[in-house]
């Protein structure tokens, strides 16, 4: 059919997430007919990112080697308040709102029992740290509002409450079932700023 390096990238492209069969191939050829220098470039971005990356050791967000991402190496963020977000992506969401300038804690994931997700899979000991060290007054549980993101606010909420922190989420606004990285920037903002504690 096709050699063994084509059908081979057939194959890894096929795996990325909403990348089928007929994509994956679309994806190769399309890579077959561009120049050696392109291919190259794109190879050595693959390396590099997964060479000089790593997780914050503050947050657990995607930062360089040298150990802390952008916002934990910003004097200027407001420490004593943690965004919880189940993805790095969220992150960014939230930025581009402008309603924070808080810290983030990203916990790689939601609490997924069917898909064998569990606490242990979360960095939720990292977030516990943190709130261990006094310093924490708030903490924002800014799940995607669908089961799993509200399954996991629950769990937090439960966790976290002897550690003497306000708990918020955000108000509503945000579509039920949706994700925050497609959430219009006003409505994200307006959510955050009007929080609304959490019971226990």
């Amino acid at each position: 059919m096709y050699p063994a390096p084509l059908r081979a990238l057939v194959d890894e492209l096929g795996k990325l997430p909403g990348i089928g069969p007929k994509s994956a191939q679309r994806l190769a050829f399309y890579l077959l007919r561009q120049p050696d220098e392109d291919a190259r470039r794109l190879a050595a971005a693959l390396i590099a990112m997964r060479e000089e990356t790593s997780l914050c050791e503050v947050c657990c967000n995607v930062a360089d080697r040298s150990g802390r991402c952008e916002t934990c190496a910003d004097p200027r963020r407001e420490t004593t308040v943690i965004c919880v977000v189940e993805d790095p992506r969220d992150v960014i969401a939230v930025e581009r709102s402008g309603a924070f300038r808080g810290t983030y804690h990203v916990l790689h994931g939601a609490l997924n029992p069917l898909e064998g997700v569990g606490a242990d899979q979360l960095h939720i000991a990292e977030l516990k740290s943190r709130l261990a060290e006094g310093q924490v007054t708030e903490v924002i549980l800014c799940m995607n509002p669908n089961v799993e993101g509200d399954a996991t606010a629950t769990f937090l909420t439960r966790e976290l409450s002897g550690f003497g922190v306000a708990i918020t989420r955000p108000a509503s606004g945000l579509p039920v079932g949706g994700d925050l990285e497609f959430a219009d920037d006003a409505t994200l903002g307006r959510a955050l700023l009007g929080r609304r504690p959490v019971e226990p």
